[in-house]
């Protein structure tokens, strides 16, 4: 039977697609869909209620972005998490986010980031713990990005989007499995004086203070859940679903 996204304008089917993408994407860096998993077409048309059209958009989609992998006769793969995506995105995060928040000194709105450190605080008990942590990795990707933003380089500010979306499922399969919620400390409130204060040196200093601490607190976590479920994370990609 013709699919019947393929019967209306090509502006709506794409906005189905969108809305797919944006559903599958998040569970995903959630985790809610298991680094290494296989799943079909059928499977997500039935587990997200989207069409043929809107499932095969959104799959293109994650498969440029590096977050699903086509296996033939099998379907398509979650990417796994593998030790070299950890140490990639932290080495990268801990070069770039100390020059954005240098470039950041001066233009940044304090106020913006004010708010954005106390959505990082705020307690949702009545949330699942799966639920709580993604409210934290959205606030926190927000703070983030505010200063990225506020650096004025835009593709300074694109790269560390997607770096900060690789970690989030970093964090959702390390705090998930030993099921407690990320801290961020008092890093992001020194960072806000600092950034008051004009001091460049300082907020670097501390940006890559940061992160080096929550590197070290996700790694602890993420071979912790290793240990529990006995599962391993491989050193890298088959050589031939490499990215």
């Amino acid at each position: 039977m013709t699919d019947l996204l393929e019967l209306l304008p090509a502006a709506v089917a794409t906005s189905f697609g969108d809305d797919a993408y944006q559903r599958i994407r998040r569970d995903v860096i959630s985790c809610r869909l298991a680094p290494g998993a296989f799943v079909t077409e059928p499977e997500l048309m039935a587990a997200y209620d989207i069409r043929k059209t809107s499932c095969r958009i959104a799959l293109v989609r994650l498969a440029q972005e590096g977050f699903v992998r086509s296996r033939p006769r099998k379907g398509y793969q979650i990417s796994p998490i593998t030790l070299r995506d950890v140490e990639e995105v932290f080495t990268l995060r801990v070069q770039l986010e100390p020059l954005a928040a240098r470039l950041a000194v001066g233009r940044v709105d304090l106020g913006l980031l004010r708010e954005l450190e106390a959505a990082c605080r705020l307690q949702h008990p009545v949330l699942k713990l799966n639920d709580q942590i993604d409210v934290f990795m959205d606030a926190n990707k927000a703070f983030h990005l505010a200063i990225a933003a506020a650096s004025g380089n835009e593709r300074l500010h694109k790269s560390l989007t997607t770096l900060l979306d690789e970690m989030s499922r970093l964090v959702a399969l390390g705090f998930g499995v030993q099921k407690t919620k990320p801290e961020i400390k008092h890093d992001h409130n020194a960072m806000i004086d600092a950034f008051a204060e004009g001091d460049c040196k300082r907020v670097e200093l501390i940006a890559r203070r940061h992160i080096e601490t929550f590197q070290a607190m996700t790694l602890e976590k993420l071979y912790a859940s290793l240990a529990q479920t006995g599962a391993a994370i491989p050193v890298h990609p088959d050589a031939g679903a490499r990215r």
